[in-house]
């Protein structure tokens, strides 16, 4: 979780419980939209839950491609590597990750902790690809979790619902390549093993099921690192050496966001299940046509936000939102799409030449009819 979201997770509650409605902009991502994408293959075996990557169901799981900072390219390379690979059996989501770490640390020990207060490494997955109703997990090198179900993004008025929701049925390991909390020797970094069961998982997917091989869902994975310092044998979060305010953490992850936030499940990886087990044959990634109507919706909804905080007002024509022919034109459906407004609600619709209607609101809910 980014440091913006961070600071307004509490206030987003004082303010829906005061029946806050947002009125301000919803910035849009700064990085042109290309999310990340990988083909997730069957275990061969039962994946023993132990944080050990080595084992031979690991072996033939492809790793993803190495963490970047949450804004994009244009950032700096992060400091350390992360990685992540991913395999799916009938009863359980399994995640593989490898965080190099010279000092592998952390101190909260209680379940529901706020866990970035620590490095981490965290887990989001929106099953229906809505960017409503999806998960998060967050782990730290001593095998702490916090785990949350989020009805929609906070930007979008969601409660965060932190302590009265776990993942029955999780597990989750640590291995730690090195030794935890020793400021006097140098670690190579920390491997974490997640199963997620496809009982809780399916219950935000649309049909409520497990995937079946081809399905997509969105999903990403972020990394918390603060700089620290060794001071009387003990680390310390680095500061400002003016002010004294604790340095800023970096947020490094799969799938860049293009700003310090990662609840814009719009901008997560796409993960496709396959059916076939890890190195018995493979299955190229498909790109789905529908994703650019979703994409042209949210381009909607981004100006529609805009409109609202500079006139006060939703817009029905697309012209007076500032948006151009490129960014609308979809093949196959008709144009433009159909625009409805109230004061204080909005919906944007596009009917497609084979019969799907795809719908966007002003709470960011995208769905099919």
């Amino acid at each position: 979780m980014a440091r913006r979201v961070r600071a307004i997770i509490i206030l987003a509650l004082l303010l829906l419980a005061a029946g806050f409605t947002a009125t301000s902009k919803i910035p849009e991502p700064k990085i042109p939209f290309d999310p990340e994408k990988y083909v997730c293959y069957r275990a061969a075996a039962p994946v023993q839950i132990d944080g050990d990557l080595d084992e031979a169901v690991w072996s033939k799981a492809s790793w993803s491609d190495t963490f970047v900072d949450i804004e994009g390219g244009n950032r700096p390379k992060p400091r350390f590597r992360t990685m992540v690979k991913m395999l799916w059996d009938d009863n359980y989501f399994y995640l593989g990750a490898y965080l190099e770490e010279p000092h592998v640390w952390a101190t909260l020990t209680k379940r529901d902790s706020i866990i970035y207060q620590d490095n981490d490494f965290e887990v989001f997955i929106d099953p229906d690809s809505d960017t409503h109703g999806y998960y998060e997990l967050e782990m730290n090198a001593l095998n702490t979790v916090w785990d949350l179900f989020l009805v929609k993004p906070y930007r979008d008025g969601s409660p965060a619902n932190i302590h009265a929701w776990d993942i029955q049925g999780l597990k989750t390991a640590v291995k730690v390549n090195g030794t935890l909390n020793n400021p006097n020797d140098k670690d190579k970094g920390w491997f974490v093993e997640i199963a997620l069961p496809w009982d809780v998982l399916k219950e935000a997917a649309n049909p409520k099921s497990a995937p079946k091989p081809g399905d997509q869902w969105r999903i990403d994975f972020s990394r918390v690192e603060y700089r620290l310092n060794i001071t009387d044998g003990a680390y310390v979060k680095s500061a400002e050496p003016n002010t004294g305010k604790p340095l800023a953490e970096d947020n490094w992850v799969w799938s860049p966001t293009g700003l310090i936030n990662i609840h814009y499940p719009e901008m997560w990886g796409y993960v496709q299940f396959s059916g076939k087990v890890a190195g018995q044959g493979r299955d190229s990634f498909q790109d789905k046509p529908e994703e650019k109507v979703k994409w042209a919706l949210r381009r909607i909804y981004y100006a529609e936000w805009a409109a609202r905080a500079d006139k006060n007002a939703f817009l029905d024509d697309w012209k007076a939102l500032g948006l151009k022919d490129r960014d609308l034109k979809i093949r196959g459906y008709a144009f433009p799409p159909v625009i409805q407004t109230t004061n204080s609600l909005f919906e944007a619709i596009y009917k497609g030449e084979a019969g799907d209607v795809w719908h966007i609101r002003e709470d960011g809910k995208v769905w099919k009819d």
